[in-house]
């Protein structure tokens, strides 16, 4: 769910503590509708003005920067860099935050810059305004053309967003809401009636309430009694409570073992089909419900084109390598051409020119049945029987060729398989980067002429530490695969998942004797970044490294070895996690 004004509450009340008073060392803007603050205390501030998840927060999750910052990231270090985090402020109900920070401007005079996150939806912005509340710059800027009500420009004052015309949820008494209750529509249903008398009730709340209060979600006005009119005040007033004295808790809501939405109080109205996960704070909840969505969307983004063009070339090949093994078992009738042409040469004394077919025994039949032969009437008989050599001759050329071609098709559809598992499991740019120039340089995307270079940085493998203390290893890509187990050590252990495409593991041993729970971490690493990862009981094989090898014209990351032991493993998110080298 997007993040509500209760809810931004809750975790503004969980930020004022940790935040009031640092400075800002920092600011990154890692994508196009975030910005992050780098406080003192190794603290990040993430403010996402994102239509789909705007929301301010405590993050640890690193995020990989452009190579060149953003015009509005370098407005923002220019005014914020060494600002001091003065308030945090909340307008009652409103999805609205205001940084106030003190500063110090240019001359040495103490000033006042403010930091405006609008998180609303598909309207969110993120706004810089200087002491006088006048307009900096912003995210997103809206002009007449876009709004005749309220515009956002650099230079303009800032005008909040209009109010809405419903009461605030925290002002309603007993009588109030008995007397709204009895004039509303009787058909409506009891959580549409909340959410449109109240200010600051997402629908879930309302649906909660009405749930708590008569037992179902979609319980209309009419079918309340008057005991269940009486809970639902209850109830409301319970929750009016808890938003004044900010009693809030952070839940999880996980639908198959998958975060599906969050909350700041249990919710019981989906029964068994939702499971409540309980967190020790709200930023480590958001981060762990956005880290998966961020990454899917990181690599809709970024990774369109590369997908598509990828996905494009395998659907290619796929076609292609059908049509070349139907042609391919048409070559394996061909000496059927060869016994026409013998039986046409034997029986030339039979034949006359202008003949249509040829009926005569076939010697090479053990019980010399009787065969018909089709005929060209425009050729001699020794011309038809040429004929038939030369397709049993062609054909046997084409079975050789087309193994071949057969044999490249599949190879490259093998290698375009593992770029969509590399692109599916991509985190950061430089990740996309490199893919594409492995691409590139594969001959699958087009060489770049002259133009804007691309910053080439360097990416280190992934990085894990087993419980025993070894240190893991997982390539980013096919290219980072062949270097990672060309340059590790000959005694270590090299990880894959058995016919599944995904990731070089190395497990780093130096030759010492590992324990069975050590392999099995790591197989459990490199079955999740393989292409089984939804899997269970994943084949995980392992051997030296010395015992793996580069067939000559391999493509990158594509190795033999012919001894090894499996291991098998189900994939484990949480055990991953644990074992990562942050």
């Amino acid at each position: 769910m997007p993040l509500d004004a209760v809810c931004l509450q809750a975790v503004l009340a969980e930020l004022r503590p940790q935040l009031l008073n640092l400075r800002i060392d920092k600011v990154q803007q890692p994508a196009k509708d975030q910005v992050i603050l780098l406080l003192r205390g190794n603290k990040r501030l993430l403010l996402n003005a994102g239509a789909s998840a705007p929301r301010i927060q405590l993050t640890e999750l690193l995020r990989d920067n452009p190579a060149e910052p953003p015009m509005f990231c370098m407005l923002l270090r220019k005014h914020l860099v060494g600002a001091r985090v003065a308030d945090i402020v909340q307008p009652p109900l409103e999805r609205m935050v205001r940084l106030e920070l003190d500063i110090t401007d240019d001359f040495g005079q103490p000033g006042r810059r403010t930091l405006v996150l609008e998180a609303m939806g598909r309207r969110s912005n993120l706004i810089l305004l200087d002491g006088e509340e006048r307009i900096i710059d912003c995210l997103r800027r809206v002009d007449t053309d876009m709004s005749a009500t309220r515009q956002v420009l650099p230079g303009l004052y800032y005008e909040p967003p209009a109010a809405v015309d419903r009461l605030p949820v925290t002002e309603e008494t007993e009588a109030g809401f008995r007397e709204k209750l009895a004039a509303a529509n009787p058909e409506h249903q009891a959580d549409v009636f909340l959410l449109d008398t109240y200010f600051g009730i997402s629908p879930m709340i309302a649906r909660e309430l009405v749930f708590r209060a008569a037992g179902e979600t979609d319980r209309r006005i009419y079918a309340l009694s008057p005991e269940q009119e009486t809970a639902l005040w209850c109830e409301l007033q319970g929750f009016i409570g808890l938003v004044k004295e900010e009693h809030f808790s952070p839940v999880c809501l996980k639908k198959e073992g998958k975060p599906a939405d969050f909350t700041y109080l249990p919710i019981h109205q989906y029964g068994s089909a939702m499971e409540l996960e309980r967190h020790e704070s709200f930023c480590t909840m958001l981060d762990r419900f956005y880290e998966q969505r961020e990454r899917m969307e990181r690599t809709r983004q970024r990774g369109a084109e590369l997908i598509r063009t990828a996905t494009t070339a395998r659907d290619r090949l796929r076609r292609k390598l059908a049509m070349q093994e139907k042609d391919y078992a048409a070559t394996q009738n061909r000496d059927e051409l060869r016994i026409c042409g013998d039986l046409i040469t034997s029986n030339l004394y039979r034949m006359e020119r202008g003949q249509t077919k040829l009926v005569c025994e076939n010697y090479y039949d053990e019980n010399c049945a009787e065969t018909t032969i089709q005929l060209d009437p425009l050729l001699t008989p020794q011309q038809n029987a040429a004929k038939y050599y030369k397709r049993y001759t062609k054909a046997k050329t084409a079975e050789h060729y087309l193994r071949e071609q057969m044999d490249i098709a599949r190879r490259d559809l093998d290698y375009l398989e593992s770029i969509l598992q590399e692109l599916s499991q991509a985190e950061v740019e430089q990740d996309f980067l490199d893919i594409r120039n492995e691409m590139r340089d594969a001959g699958f995307l087009r060489k770049q002429g002259k133009g804007k270079k691309e910053l080439k940085r360097t990416t280190k493998p992934r990085e894990f530490r087993t419980t025993s203390g070894y240190r893991v290893l997982v390539g980013r890509n096919n290219a980072q695969n062949d270097k990672l187990t060309r340059e590790a050590d000959h005694r270590d252990l090299w990880l894959h998942t058995q016919k599944i495409h995904g990731s070089h593991v190395i497990l780093c041993t130096g030759g010492a004797a590992v324990d069975d729970d050590t392999i099995v971490e790591a197989a459990k690493i490199a079955a999740w970044y393989s292409q089984a990862r939804e899997s269970g009981n994943v084949p995980v094989d392992y051997t030296q490294v010395k015992h793996v090898k580069k067939p000559a014209g391999a493509r990158p990351g594509m190795v033999i070895y012919p001894t090894y032991n499996t291991v098998n493993v189900t994939p484990d998110e949480q055990t991953v996690k644990t074992l990562a080298v942050k």
